[in-house]
């Protein structure tokens, strides 16, 4: 059973950092595609980030491009989202999910499908 546990969410200031960290069990995770996603109030789930197995391919939506980094640590099964520059439209629920084994084998982390997810971490970034 996929296991996704994120912490290190909390409460900042516009202008602040926050990072986040997703620890997995239950899946191989050195061939799994990983992402991160984001749910604010009344709005519905979107994705943040995504990352290949590898760590080579990396994707950022629009919204977070130049401000947000994500990275995997294969040893340790772990993946993070480090967030610089928060704005307070950043708040929201944070969620590791873990992508498809068929996905995970493609190249462009901008395609994966993802099917596992983690319970979430809240996000407040205040202005």
């Amino acid at each position: 059973q996929v296991q996704l546990a994120e912490r290190g969410g909390g409460w900042v200031q516009a202008g602040g950092s926050l990072r986040l960290s997703c620890a997995a069990s239950g899946l191989a995770f050195s061939s799994r595609g990983m992402g991160w996603f984001r749910q604010a109030p009344g709005k519905g789930r979107e994705r943040v980030a995504a990352i290949s197995w590898s760590g080579g391919s990396t994707y950022y939506e629009d919204f977070v491009k130049g401000r947000f980094t994500i990275s995997r640590d294969n040893a340790k099964n772990t993946v993070s989202l480090q967030m610089n520059s928060l704005k307070p439209e950043d708040t929201a629920v944070y969620y590791c999910a873990a992508a498809t084994r068929q996905s995970s084998s493609w190249s462009a982390a901008e395609l994966y499908n993802f099917d596992s997810w983690g319970q979430g971490t809240q996000v407040t970034v205040s202005s």
